[in-house]
């Protein structure tokens, strides 16, 4: 794998040439659009095919694979293009193999809400491990609050992928809830009926564990939740499922805040099977424009959490997303727009702007002037970010990463994810 960052003047064509790849291979590879506009700055994820097929007449994905010892899975990894599924042309090309030398394996989760366009959905099945749908709150008599997950597990089940069960503190509003939470670690009638419904539905539905997304809770209740999830991971491990937490970035074990009092890295690392390190957000919708998930900031988290979890219990988690900021910011005014990897390249090619990126942060930006005249400063992820967050998994010995989330497409994350790693 090469990483191309465009220049003025370069095509898909030209690029493609230098590298001695198909064009149009690369285009698709990257979600470029059809009429081949590149952006000054942009990132391209160039792969190296070791092995290409032909597809004849009457072949199917399942056959060619069989052919060449492998299986749909591997053939959807290697070519994006196929979205997931199996309608195959003659006459198309498939890459059997690349030239990427791996640095390692690792499992990977994504999530997502249950109103996910289904070709997205199954675009980027192939290249997770595991899915968790997003996901399962509590309600004020301590039951689930239902999601409609069903075709997102079907989906999953189809492409390899195991679904994981998503259990937050949401309330029927959507946001994060401070009382449920507390309601059911200190309630032992409420937490009972909460563990029998958990548990129905994983066996209802074939999920292979649970994933606890528990947030706000006050430091009061640090051993109360740790003490639940121990509770939980006994019942899990009786029935041959996992047990996962999500746990806010933390440097210390006395950092203050609402966000991070509760969540004490030892005793959840010691309670459940594997946590997910929630190492983004540094740049956010109400906060000062900068990168989402700035290198040195991440890699402050993790330096922490290797004191307190073994680091093969650890999800890395990586951000799919970006945020768009009109200046000037005024604290306590100014709300970033939410968007995607890609929708920060559209912007750039539409206002004929250079992406810039900033060595330190390890990530891409850029400033654009809009029709009525206001500036905006664009932080998001690129090839050359993803690279350097999704290296940290095998430099710290992690179990894999975490991307939050699939709501948006960006191919460039899955074929960094591929070369670099062998995907469990």
């Amino acid at each position: 794998m090469t990483i191309h960052v465009v220049r003025s003047g370069e095509t898909l064509e030209t690029i493609a040439a230098q590298y001695g790849v198909d064009p149009a291979q690369l285009g698709a590879a990257n979600d470029v659009p059809a009429g081949g506009a590149l952006a000054v700055g942009q990132t391209l994820v160039v792969r190296f095919p070791r092995q290409v097929h032909a597809v004849q007449p009457g072949e199917t994905l399942s056959s060619i694979a069989a052919a060449y010892g492998t299986d749909n899975r591997t053939l959807w990894q290697n070519n994006w293009a196929l979205g997931g599924g199996d309608a195959l042309t003659a006459g198309q090309i498939l890459t059997i193999s690349y030239l990427d030398e791996k640095i390692g394996a690792a499992a990977f989760n994504g999530y997502a809400y249950p109103y996910i366009q289904a070709e997205l959905l199954a675009a980027q099945l192939p290249y997770l491990t595991y899915m968790a749908p997003f996901t399962y709150g509590i309600d004020a008599q301590g039951g689930l609050l239902p999601l409609d997950d069903g075709d997102m597990i079907s989906a999953a089940q189809a492409r390899g992928t195991r679904p994981v069960m998503h259990l937050s503190t949401l309330t029927e509003s959507g946001q994060f809830n401070t009382e449920r939470g507390a309601m059911v670690l200190t309630d032992e009638a409420l937490q009972e009926r909460l563990l029998a419904e958990i548990m129905e539905t994983i066996r209802q539905k074939g999920y292979v564990g649970l994933d606890v997304d528990f947030e706000y809770l006050p430091g009061r209740l640090a051993g109360a939740y740790a003490a639940f999830l121990e509770r939980l991971h006994r019942m899990l491990r009786a029935r041959g499922r996992l047990l996962w937490a999500a746990l806010a970035p933390k440097t210390s074990p006395f950092q203050r805040g609402l966000l991070y009092e509760a969540h004490d890295y030892g005793a959840v690392g010691l309670a459940v099977d594997g946590v997910l390190l929630m190492t983004y957000e540094w740049g956010y919708t109400a906060g000062p424009p900068m990168a989402v998930a700035p290198l040195p900031n991440v890699r402050a988290v993790l330096d922490y959490a290797v004191t307190e979890i073994p680091a093969g219990k650890i999800f890395l988690g990586i951000p799919n997303y970006g945020y768009d900021w009109p200046l000037p910011f005024v604290q306590g005014v100014t709300r970033a727009q939410s968007i995607s990897n890609q929708r920060a390249i559209e912007l750039a090619l539409e206002y004929n702007i250079a992406i810039q990126f900033d060595e330190t942060a390890q990530a891409p930006f850029f400033h654009y002037t809009d029709a009525a005249g206001t500036v905006h400063e664009v932080w998001f992820e690129d090839a050359r970010s993803m690279d350097a967050k999704l290296r940290l998994i095998a430099e710290y010995g992690f179990q894999g990463g975490g991307v939050w989330n699939l709501m948006r497409p960006f191919s460039q994350i899955w074929q960094v994810m591929a070369s670099l790693y062998d995907i469990w």
